[in-house]
């Protein structure tokens, strides 16, 4: 990989007070994306509270590729529902470990 700055690991805690897209609850994961690198969570079935704990990483070469968060509920026969989606810039992430 050409210019790989390092390294960025996102810890995905939890989700609270979901959305409902079933018929009671929902079955939510998390994918996050950065230019063509997709991530995702565990689905967790059935909870509009889920806890996933996990950490997802990405490789940094571009700073000024931005991250999209986007939360889904799975579905088993039609296209996933979105529930939900954020977007943030590196940049001042990374100028702020140059600076220590």
């Amino acid at each position: 990989m050409e210019n790989l700055l390092g390294l960025l690991r996102i810890h995905v805690h939890k989700g609270v007070n979901l959305a409902v897209r079933d018929v009671m609850s929902s079955d939510p994961y998390v994918l996050v994306k950065r230019g063509k690198q997709k991530l995702k969570t565990r689905v967790v079935k059935k909870n509009v509270n889920p806890e996933w704990n996990e950490d997802l990483t990405l490789s940094i070469d571009n700073p000024n590729l931005p991250i999209t968060i986007e939360v889904y509920d799975k579905d088993t026969f039609s296209p996933d529902d979105k529930m939900g989606d954020a977007e943030f810039d590196i940049g001042p992430f990374l100028e702020a470990v140059r600076c220590t």
